[in-house]
């Protein structure tokens, strides 16, 4: 039965297919000179593609040893100084970063074959810019904020369910109420690939590395 299982699982894999739709062109000689405008393009554009949550994102990090950690979440804006995103600072992710402060991001929006990849260092945002990051969103966002202990162990799925109903309630009644761990992260990025995907896989990747105070492109073979 087991070795039944596994040819079964093998014969699923081979059997998927990825991009059976026509795909984007990209022209990398017409890219900007620095990634974010053609980030803030690409996000735009696999959105109006019909992306589900484009805004969704892997983030890699490592422990003092080097270990890795890995998970997906979401986006909270991309500007000059960087990729924004937040987390508990007792997470996992927030422990990592405070011990080796440097990640890596990666966005895959598989309507139009494209991917994003992202490395630099992180820093966290003060407290008045955290607290304003989770104030302007969800009151959903706020309550699980309001839950905390992320990444902690936990005992049974009902004392979740009744920390969770007490954060809901103090989440409407309260919705400016503070988490002080709630804590803002700008990745300033190092490195940003553009991948572009391609039916008889001749992909595009177009990279930047930032030297000498400017953005450096190349292309990079698929």
């Amino acid at each position: 039965m087991p070795d039944a299982e596994a040819r079964a699982f093998r014969e699923l894999l081979r059997g998927l297919r990825v991009w059976d739709r026509e795909l984007p062109s990209f022209d990398p000689a017409k890219a900007p000179t620095e990634p974010l405008p053609l980030f803030r393009r690409w996000l735009r554009e696999a959105a109006e593609a019909g992306q589900p949550e484009p805004h969704t994102m892997t983030l890699a990090t490592a422990d003092a040893a080097g270990d890795p950690s890995v998970r997906t979440l979401m986006l909270h804006d991309a500007d000059e100084r960087g990729w924004h995103f937040a987390s508990h600072r007792g997470s996992r992710k927030g422990r990592e970063l405070a011990a080796r402060p440097r990640a890596a991001l990666g966005f895959y929006w598989p309507v139009v074959g494209r991917q994003v990849r992202i490395r630099g260092t992180v820093s966290p945002a003060g407290s008045e810019e955290s607290q304003a990051d989770l104030h302007r969103r969800s009151t959903g966002a706020l309550a699980a904020a309001l839950v905390g202990r992320q990444s902690e162990v936990l005992s049974s799925v009902e004392e979740l369910a009744r920390a969770s109903a007490a954060a809901w309630e103090r989440a409407r009644r309260e919705p400016d109420a503070p988490v002080p761990s709630w804590t803002l992260y700008v990745l300033r990025p190092e490195e940003v690939e553009f991948f572009q995907g391609d039916a008889e896989r001749r992909h595009v990747r177009l990279n930047y590395r930032y030297e000498g105070g400017a953005w450096v492109r190349e292309l990079l073979w698929p």
